[in-house]
């Protein structure tokens, strides 16, 4: 039983900053947040993405310099995109050894490995000229399995090139595994897999595809990325199968639009639960501050504050390092 007002009075542990913030039930903490980071061949010096104020296409020294400046805020997670010079309609940058995202994973693990983990997307958009996730069928369809072959490829190569956790992202059935399988007979068995596993075909994905440069060039990726108006059972299926097929930590991508799938999945696994605070969510809030519509820095805090509350353990946020100094 529990008193009524008089006797009952909530704002009692909400008066003064220091009372809120020992009986606060919901923390953030540096460890949690996963910074997403774009490197592109051949830049001279880093490129601003017009479209994400603050974010940058990378050259591999200022890339190690912004892995530095994470790891040294106590930021937990560094996950990076490759962009090459070259792409082809098979994404053969994308498991090169010498291709730029291995460079990368190589140089970044080498120097602050020990303090971040160091991770890398697992998908062919960056590396296709036509932009699409995977292999196309001569229909112009992506080709589910002969695409897994390619993410299997990937998967080892960005192992072999030290990175610590592998993230495939292309929504692609069995993909979890197909790199579970690859994985272990490469001999890396240690090594964890990331899946994105309720990935939705948003709106909210806008400005990334300017940061990885990697639109489609025909089509959208609605035929495998989940619908938004989709039941949740829909979702939970994908958990299931994620899980079975050996993922280790399960993600919701975008996070604000999904937070109600969020809830579920931590309701109803038993591993860790990331979210992905997406490009569209980042810019909305720069260009609301930028016109001086909004508090920038509550805004920020408060909107990675609502993707914990509802049940996610990690979160990719372009603002990992920034709110790792603020905390």
């Amino acid at each position: 039983m529990s008193a009524e007002f008089p006797a009952a009075r909530p704002r009692r542990l909400r008066r003064t900053p220091v009372m809120r913030r020992m009986v606060a039930g919901t923390r953030l903490h540096p460890s949690q947040l996963i910074l997403p980071a774009f490197v592109k061949e051949g830049l001279a010096e880093p490129h601003p993405v017009a479209s994400m104020p603050g974010v940058y296409q990378h050259t591999r020294e200022s890339l190690r310099k912004a892995a530095h400046e994470a790891a040294e805020a106590g930021v937990g997670g560094l996950i990076l995109f490759g962009i090459p010079a070259v792409k082809d309609a098979r994404g053969s940058a994308g498991d090169d050894p010498d291709g730029i995202l291995q460079q990368a994973l190589r140089e970044v693990n080498a120097e602050v490995g020990d303090a971040i983990v160091v991770m890398a997307d697992t998908c062919l958009d960056e590396f296709t000229d036509h932009g699409h996730c995977g292999l196309l069928t001569p229909g112009g369809e992506v080709d589910n399995d002969a695409t897994l072959e390619r993410y299997a490829s990937m998967a080892v190569a960005q192992a072999e090139a030290g990175s610590q956790m592998i993230a495939p992202s292309g929504m692609m059935d069995g993909q979890v595994g197909v790199i579970r399988a690859a994985l272990d007979g490469a001999g890396f068995s240690h090594l964890p897999i990331m899946a994105y596993t309720a990935k939705y075909a948003s709106a909210f994905f806008g400005p990334f595809r300017d940061a990885a440069e990697c639109a489609p060039q025909f089509g959208d990726r609605a035929s495998h990325q989940q619908d938004p108006a989709g039941p949740l059972e829909e979702a939970m299926r994908e958990v299931r199968l994620d899980l079975a097929e050996g993922a280790d930590v399960v993600m919701v991508k975008p996070a604000m639009s999904y937070l109600d799938v969020i809830r579920q999945f931590r309701d109803n696994v038993d591993v860790p639960v990331a979210a992905y605070q997406v490009s569209g969510e980042y810019s909305m809030i720069e260009a609301a501050a930028a016109n001086g519509w909004i508090d920038r820095e509550r805004m920020i805090m408060e909107s990675l504050i609502g993707i914990r509350r509802a049940g996610a353990d990690l979160i990719l946020t372009y603002w990992a390092t920034e709110v790792a100094r603020l905390l």
